[in-house]
């Protein structure tokens, strides 16, 4: 039999190698948008400083420590504080509303990464008047992703850039309010972590774990095949109380999932959608 050539062979490698971090940890890459999962891969090649597909596979199933640095490369997408300050602007004038009809509401930040999108939204609800009522659940893959989301630290010259966003999201205030600036580092207050959980969740994998008023996950079913991007769909309209909102990232269309009959169109520019089926 003839060798595979080299593009063959990599594709052949990859399903492999997923193949056996789903057997050996439970992290299920296998659905994921084939191009976006082939960037991240190459990424962490370049990272370990490897040539092969199939020797990260050995390296990964031999080390827990490679796996976690390769679910940061896998999982850490673009974020940042208030990014797409339309969504929040939007969030204020639609959603926030209805949740002070709530004496408590529950709010699922599901693929928070390291967080900066939590506590943009902490910040709103509490100068929307409602985050003493609100309970957010940010979840991610990653623990490692989720150890730098629950220190709330960034680096300054980050938060400086954000300042921008929080203003044309609406802000009602400075964003250094809500931080306290030391050694080139901004700590956030503690009073936006009062009432967020943090805990791993797998969207691949796990199931619901509550019901909640709001999910948002904006910017991560994006990297999803059509199969994974359906039963994560599910597990969303599972999750959400009769009438409960999901808010998904600019490039996310729900509609092309099966569950998407079951929702209707609040905002379509910022992809806020109501449950109702």
């Amino acid at each position: 039999m003839p060798p595979f050539p080299p593009l063959e062979l990599e594709q052949v490698e990859t399903k492999l190698f997923l193949e056996g971090v789903f057997r050996r940890y439970g992290y299920d890459f296998r659905q994921y948008a084939p191009a976006s999962m082939k960037r991240r891969i190459h990424l962490c090649l370049q990272r370990e400083e490897l040539k092969t597909v199939s020797a990260l596979q050995d390296r990964i199933l031999h080390d827990p420590v490679c796996l976690e640095r390769f679910l940061l490369t896998v999982t850490v997408n673009t974020t940042g504080m208030f990014r797409d300050p339309r969504f929040y602007i939007a969030f204020r004038e639609i959603v926030t509303p209805l949740l002070r009809q709530y004496s408590g509401a529950r709010i699922w930040h599901a693929g928070c990464s390291t967080g900066e999108e939590v506590y943009s939204m902490a910040i709103l609800l509490r100068e929307e008047g409602v985050y003493d009522q609100c309970q957010l659940y940010a979840t991610d893959l990653s623990e490692a992703a989720l150890g730098r989301a629950e220190e709330g630290v960034y680096s300054l010259s980050q938060m400086r850039g954000y300042s921008e966003n929080y203003l044309s999201a609406g802000g009602k205030g400075s964003l250094a309010e809500y931080y306290t600036a030391a050694y080139g580092k901004a700590i956030l207050h503690a009073t936006l972590r009062r009432n967020v959980v943090f805990a791993q969740h797998n969207l691949t994998t796990d199931g619901s774990f509550n019901e909640f008023q709001v999910i948002l996950c904006r910017n991560v079913m994006i990297y999803f095949d059509q199969s994974l991007q359906a039963r994560v769909s599910r597990l969303f309209y599972d999750s959400l109380f009769p009438s409960g909102l999901l808010a998904l990232g600019i490039r996310e269309v729900l509609h092309s999932a099966p569950e998407g009959v079951h929702f209707e169109v609040l905002d379509n520019a910022s992809r806020i959608y109501r449950k109702v089926g």
